[in-house]
């Protein structure tokens, strides 16, 4: 069977329902149904910068498939540009102590940037590209793509992940596990530049989007038969919550968990802030994950206001793209766009870019028609202030930042967890 053809889609899920375990496993069950004996099976799973339910799923998974013998079962990090998890960060993400021994084979991790790990699997024409950016891009680019995804290697590959809004694509899950979980280069740096160009204030919380159509389009070429499994989830003091959970379809199933998070992960308030204080979740330790908080509470901060990322954990900008971002900073896009143009460095690298704009989050421009950043953003983590002031950011002493000050004061909002959920006025 094509990815192309259109699957059915089952599952269940609503803003005020919490599936259980019971519920998740049925319907993990129906998913796998036409899966046969002697198939190989390849697992794409979220890396260790996304709270999902992967450690719940994949074990209901790798115990339906030992049941029916398929042939193998193994499973892809999609891991995009972040940095390789330790073996007992994998364990824990897909749920090591839940399965049974030989269960699954090989944990592969993504190698973004290592030809020998890749594989061409077709091309998006530059009319395609034009038509599927609104004009917004122009030029081809090839399709490549983990060679594990090679046609013949795998007959059904499964996705995991939940979605929530995004800062590239509108909300993460879906196709975006492949373009660019498990993508080249060339694909990396597309969408997240065509995100930055659409502006985030029109791509975030949208379901469709100029990235999510290029993204599609690329995960069509794909040859073997796609079952996804995309949720949606919360979490508090009690632990993680599933709203709902879509199986199928790699595109109804996003679009139907997209519709619930767009009533979970968004938060409406009736007012903008002088000052927010995000007190950064932990599963962001590089502000190239941690830039979100900027990206999801972007939106409520005055102009001429301030974002103070409080993140004692977050030690370094990006072990990956650190020197890039040292050397360019952190800008509003038009800056951006100009250092684009001027540097062949930056435009082979516009993944980066994007992060720099992206976390600039807006501009405004003075008298003079001079464009700035819309608010400071200042850090309150374990990167040093030099490495602050060389990317354009703030500096706060994380041990002399007193919350209890910023609580008590009208003027300014404390967040929790920031970076999850997406503040709207």
């Amino acid at each position: 069977m094509s990815n192309a053809t259109l699957q059915s889609t089952v599952g269940r899920g609503g803003a005020t329902m919490a599936l259980s375990q019971e519920q998740l496993r049925a319907i993990v069950t129906e998913a796998l149904a036409e899966i046969g004996q002697d198939e190989r099976v390849l697992a794409i799973v979220p890396d260790k910068t996304r709270d999902d339910n992967t450690d719940q799923l994949l074990p209901f998974a790798a115990e339906i498939l030992e049941q029916k013998t398929v042939g193998r079962f193994d499973v892809l990090i999609a891991q995009g540009t972040h940095g390789p998890m330790s073996e007992a960060e994998k364990r824990l993400k897909i749920g090591w102590n839940k399965l049974a021994p030989a269960t699954i084979g090989n944990i592969f991790d993504h190698q973004w940037d290592r030809d020998d790990e890749l594989v061409t699997i077709g091309e998006l024409s530059a009319a395609q590209i034009t038509d599927l950016t609104d004009g917004l891009m122009h030029e081809a680019v090839r399709v490549r793509i983990n060679a594990l995804l090679a046609p013949g290697t795998y007959d059904t590959v499964l996705v995991f992940g939940a979605t929530m809004p995004h800062e590239v694509a509108g909300f993460a899950g879906g196709a975006k596990y492949f373009f660019p979980g498990v993508a080249g280069p060339e694909l990396t740096h597309l969408t997240h530049w065509l995100g930055a160009l659409a502006t985030i204030e029109n791509v975030i919380g949208r379901i469709e989007t100029p990235t999510r159509r290029v993204i599609e389009a690329a995960a069509a070429l794909i040859s073997a038969r796609i079952i996804s499994f995309t949720s949606v989830s919360t979490r508090n003091s009690e632990g993680l919550r599933t709203h709902a959970l879509f199986a199928g379809d790699l595109y109804e199933a996003f679009r139907r968990a997209a519709a619930v998070s767009s009533q979970v992960h968004f938060k409406r308030i009736g007012r903008k802030y002088k000052r927010v204080v995000a007190l950064l979740d932990r599963h962001y330790d590089e502000l190239w994950v941690g830039g979100k908080a900027s990206y999801k509470l972007g939106s409520i901060i005055e102009a001429g206001g301030e974002l103070i990322i409080y993140a004692p954990h977050l030690k370094q900008l990006s072990a990956t793209h650190g020197h890039l971002i040292e050397k360019y900073g952190y800008a509003p896009l038009e800056q951006v766009r100009e250092m684009v143009a001027g540097s062949d460095e930056l435009r082979a690298n516009l993944c980066v870019a994007a992060h720099l704009a992206h976390v600039s989050y807006g501009s405004t421009s003075n008298a003079a028609g001079q464009v700035t950043a819309r608010y400071l953003i200042t850090l309150a983590s374990g990167v040093t202030e030099a490495a602050c002031l060389r990317v354009n950011l703030g500096f706060l002493d994380h041990r002399r930042l007193k919350l209890e000050d910023y609580r008590a004061d009208s003027e300014t909002l404390v967040v929790e967890d920031a970076g999850r959920d997406l503040y709207l006025v």
